[in-house]
């Protein structure tokens, strides 16, 4: 077998033409190929192909164009995930094969539950590239962020437990998900308290901002995989320590964050919200909108305030908005953008100086600010927050306090930062309770389900 990998759209300002293309592919099978292989883009593209945000199998279709002028087997890829979208494109004939590589790193196991018809309990790539690409790109152990175990698999070992134990884990976010499932795996009895009506904590509003829609999926691997293990879920359920301690051998800590508010003065003032009501609680923001904070959740929330529809369930609106046409019609398959217009205007804030978003990550972070920059958000660094009154947001800049400043917005968006919810493991140490503490309980800061996850999985492994 000799596969070639081929670009069939390089997204680039002069690249290949179709014809281009189609005649490569036939000197390469005239060459001795067995099969092709689709490429798409170039890392030095303006168009992502391989982040969350891409609907799944956005590029099949120029996969099948190319399937119509060689007589070898093509393969599809990109952002193909599970295993319905594969039989999809199998049973159109838009190809004859499915190439997919980092779905292989979330879930090994992923051909066998395919196999017997299990794709709900394949653990879904979410395209997040977090603990794989960016891993790669930095020379870095390539891993994933929904399995710790990929690249690990000699070192961070889930063997089953010689001595079963009866334990708690507080808080159904990825930390204490990860914690759940691994530790009953590994024979454990375990009961998930979680205080909301749904398991998913963080990832719960991740899956409503526009282009993170796969986040679901990991919730719904989760609820699948907890009943298949025999985790007790007791959802509603606020905990106190008296009722845990003397019921359980070992408590895990879990209980994740609070919006953190800045104590700025005005704060109280009713036009203000922090990004969990804006996101998971649906409160109404007006047409004008400052958000206070520029970290991963004032992009992940600009995003949202920014599109009234998600670009990422809708091929061709997403197309039009990166500006991606027919192959025939453009060498690269390039085409000028054209946005939809956001319905809002969103002025993004942090105190550093610099430009906003520099800390996000290398695969994705380029991907949000051209997003925002579609949508017209004005970006402002160095500010500082003078105080809020009904008028709006004051602001000045720098340490001198310069160019003031009002903001005349109808809603103010707080994302500046979170705090550990932590209030049980005082009274539980006191009591003699074996506590762990894990994800944004143990350290708030930037949320990061990266770590959250691997400290779940971390912590089951030894106890």
């Amino acid at each position: 077998i000799i596969v070639f990998r081929l670009s069939m759209a390089d997204l680039v300002e002069g690249g290949q033409t179709w014809d281009e293309i189609v005649s490569l592919a036939k000197e390469v099978e005239a060459a001795g190929a067995t099969i092709i292989n689709t490429d798409i883009g170039w890392h030095e593209s303006r168009v992502p192909t391989i982040v969350t945000s891409v609907p799944r199998a956005a590029f099949v279709d120029i996969t099948s164009k190319l399937e119509k002028h060689v007589d070898i087997p093509v393969a599809a890829s990109n952002r193909i995930n599970m295993p319905e979208t594969a039989e999809e494109i199998l049973n159109r004939g838009d190809a004859q094969l499915i190439s997919m590589a980092r779905p292989m790193l979330a879930d090994p196991d992923w051909v066998n539950k395919a196999e017997r018809g299990a794709s709900d309990e394949i653990n879904t790539c979410i395209a997040c590239n977090q603990a794989c690409l960016d891993h790669a790109f930095v020379h870095k152990q390539v891993s994933c962020l929904l399995n710790p175990r990929a690249g690990r698999e000699t070192t961070l070992i889930l063997s089953p437990t010689r001595r079963t134990k009866n334990l708690a884990v507080v808080g159904a976010g990825p930390a204490g998900l990860s914690a759940a499932l691994n530790l009953a795996q590994r024979g454990h009895s375990v009961t998930l308290f979680e205080a909301s009506d749904k398991i998913g904590g963080q990832f719960g509003i991740a899956q409503l901002i526009p282009g993170k829609e796969e986040f679901a999926e990991t919730i719904r691997y989760y609820t699948r995989m907890l009943d298949v293990a025999g985790v007790t879920v007791k959802l509603e359920t606020r905990v106190a320590p008296a009722d845990l301690i003397g019921s359980f051998d070992e408590v895990v800590v879990a209980t994740g964050v609070t919006p953190r508010v800045p104590k700025i003065p005005g704060i109280e003032n009713p036009k203000v919200l922090t990004y969990a009501e804006v996101v998971r609680e649906g409160k109404p923001v007006g047409k004008s909108v400052a958000v206070i904070g520029a970290g991963g959740i004032g992009v992940d929330v600009s995003e949202f305030l920014t599109h009234p529809t998600s670009p990422t369930l809708h091929l061709k609106e997403w197309k039009q908005e990166w500006g991606v046409t027919e192959p025939e019609m453009a060498p690269g398959a390039l085409t000028t953008p054209v946005p939809e217009l956001s319905e809002r205007e969103v002025y993004l804030l942090q105190r550093k100086p610099g430009r906003i978003g520099a800390g996000l990550a290398k695969t994705t972070g380029w991907v949000h600010r051209a997003a925002l920059k579609n949508k017209g958000v004005h970006e402002l660094s160095g500010v500082n927050y003078e105080r809020i009154d009904d008028a709006g947001l004051h602001i000045t800049f720098g340490e001198k306090h310069e160019k003031p400043r009002l903001l005349e917005v109808d809603t103010i968006v707080i994302c500046a930062g979170q705090e550990s919810v932590r209030d049980l493991v005082d009274e539980l140490t006191v009591a003699g309770v074996v506590t762990h503490i894990i994800g944004g309980a143990d350290v708030a800061g930037e949320l990061d389900a990266k770590r959250a996850i691997e400290q779940g999985t971390r912590l089951a492994a030894k106890i």
